[in-house]
């Protein structure tokens, strides 16, 4: 049965008809063309679908639509403001931590999460944190190395 829900996607208020049991990653990529969540193992493992919701890092494949009504959802397309990318967007970019760039947007938003939460982490902090976070290719220094590095920045404000 459909279902009224609304959030907040990327700051701008969204009310959506739907079925309330479906998970949030497919209404993000099927209603509301926000591709940048993937798609990985559908399973909560891989964290490729990592999105913040009231700016804690979940995975989307696990969390019911209905589950995030009143809530505030931000997605990798939300991080860039005014055409700049996110400081960890940059990061990421400029350290190429990415290779087929599948599981960047999941990294990127548990990243963000990570540094919300403790700007000051260290980089072994770092690494336990993104455990949950696979990289197929193998790019994981690069990656750490991209989060180190954004860290330094964001507290530079």
């Amino acid at each position: 049965m459909k279902e009224k829900i609304s959030f907040t996607i990327n700051d701008k208020p969204v009310t959506l008809e739907v079925e309330g049991d479906r998970e949030l990653l497919w209404v993000l990529r099927t209603e509301l063309g926000l591709t940048g969540t993937k798609y990985g193992c559908g399973e909560g493992v891989c964290g490729a679908c990592t999105v913040l919701v009231d700016n804690e890092a979940i995975q989307s494949c696990q969390v019911r639509i209905r589950d995030v009504a009143g809530s505030k959802v931000t997605t990798i397309e939300g991080l860039e403001k005014d055409g700049n990318l996110h400081p960890l967007q940059k990061a990421f970019v400029d350290h190429d931590a990415l290779q087929c760039g599948f599981c960047t947007p999941g990294m990127i938003m548990k990243a963000h999460s990570i540094l919300t939460e403790n700007p000051n982490a260290k980089k072994e902090e770092i690494v336990n944190a993104m455990d949950g976070n696979l990289c197929r290719c193998g790019a994981h220094p690069r990656i750490i190395d991209a989060i180190v590095d954004a860290a330094k920045i964001l507290k530079k404000g």
